[in-house]
């Protein structure tokens, strides 16, 4: 047995973590912005367990098709066809036929080897160790090279993927340090997300550049993209990547944009969906979509292959143009729906929020550990059923209150 003792806190620390996160959490949930139990009143209208009528702004469904009736009734339909939520084990034993079909489905909208998983989180916690293992890199374990910005459901891997081989924290789309890695190392395999949760984009062109010369892998999740974008609804990524071949992974919510629910594996051939089907773990427990998730997202498939999909799109990017027209931030001209309006400290984040909730219009404040310390943030969303006229009221009362807020501190 080996009784060398390992380090601790090399890549979490929770302890810490919620020592300093903590009081800005129940600040959130005493100003009634956090914890919030809520029922549906109507297209993108919450009414929650205090009373309130909010507009919901912190939305990831960013075409609207949470709402969609098709996509309801794909659900219920296919519940009643099936007669049973799911097969109760393993599905690289036995499955539902219709989640083969619907994974064919997939496949072909997207032009890739398709797998299905019960969330985006369960997919990358399957499949990011066995990356760091070799098994998709010619049993040569790449460095694994997180970008410091990727979302928490791939950072939180990264004790794990530390146990099969290095892991690297790269500086946030820095392309130069990515580069000096895939010279230093046989092997390299960069995770990082196509559209950040946070705002902004990967440097798609860098890193394709990367891969072409060096072999570079690419796992990259693209879930706040898939459907708002592309056509066809294929997201960032997969369009700027003609073949995923061997070396890239991407990796999808279907429950944001797409409007149905778990996540999603584009992957370039079928042996490493083997491999994945048979090692990825969470991936593959003994939970698998249900049948009205495979309803629903059969009905969004079709739906992608109409003019709908398109016009959605183009009403999505009109309510992010207004927005950007109004309000400047940091994404200004960015075709995601994510904005942030930085606050510095998440003591004043939590102000403006719980004042915009009280005025009947739900945003989230990010404070630490979701962003950096000192760099507390209201998120905003924007979604294509949003009226303009909505959109307008909205930012004038941004406006108003964040003038407000630099009065009383001048004061």
């Amino acid at each position: 047995m080996d009784t060398t003792p390992q380090t601790a806190n090399t890549y979490t620390n929770y302890r810490k973590l919620i020592s300093i996160a903590d009081h800005d959490w129940e600040t959130a949930e005493a100003g009634k912005i956090a914890d919030l139990n809520v029922d549906i009143k109507g297209i993108n209208q919450l009414v929650d367990q205090h009373g309130r009528v909010l507009h919901h702004f912190c939305t990831t469904s960013y075409l609207g098709l949470d709402h969609h009736p098709e996509i309801i009734k794909g659900a219920m339909d296919t519940l009643k066809e099936i007669g049973t939520l799911r097969v109760a084990n393993s599905k690289n034993r036995c499955k539902l036929g219709i989640l083969e079909q619907y994974e064919l489905e997939l496949s072909e909208l997207l032009d890739a080897t398709c797998l299905s998983a019960l969330s985006c989180s369960a997919a990358s916690a399957g499949i990011l160790p066995l990356l760091a293992s070799g098994v998709f890199t010619g049993n040569r374990p790449p460095a694994m090279v997180f970008d410091r910005s990727a979302h928490y459901s791939m950072n939180h891997l990264k004790a794990a993927c530390a146990d099969e081989t290095v892991v690297i924290t790269s500086p946030h789309n820095d392309m130069d340090f990515l580069e000096l890695q895939c010279r230093k190392n046989s092997s390299v395999a960069y995770i990082a997300d196509g559209a950040y949760s946070m705002g902004g984009v990967a440097d798609l062109a860098g890193l394709v550049y990367l891969r072409d010369r060096y072999g570079l892998f690419l796992y990259l999740d693209d879930s706040h993209a898939l459907t708002a974008i592309g056509k066809s609804g294929a997201g960032l990524v997969r369009p700027q990547i003609n073949s995923l071949e061997d070396n890239c992974i991407i990796v999808a919510s279907l429950a944001k944009s797409f409007g149905a629910s778990g996540g999603l594996v584009m992957l370039g051939n079928q042996r490493h969906k083997k491999l994945i089907q048979r090692y990825g773990g969470p991936s593959n427990w003994s939970q698998s979509l249900n049948s009205a998730a495979i309803g629903a997202g059969r009905a969004s498939i079709k739906l992608h292959k109409t003019p709908e999909l398109a016009f959605l799109q183009q009403k999505l990017q009109i309510n992010i143009q207004l927005f950007d027209s109004m309000i400047r931030t940091e994404q200004h001209g960015s075709s995601m729906a994510i904005r942030l309006i930085h606050c510095g400290e998440a003591s004043l984040a939590n102000k403006i929020t719980i004042d915009l909730a009280d005025r009947g219009f739900f945003t989230s404040a990010v404070f630490f550990p979701v962003v950096a310390q000192g760099c507390a943030a209201v998120r905003i969303t924007l979604r294509a059923d949003m009226e303009p006229a909505l959109v307008h009221s909205f930012c004038d009362l941004v406006t108003m209150l964040l003038s407000e807020y630099i009065v009383n501190a001048g004061h």
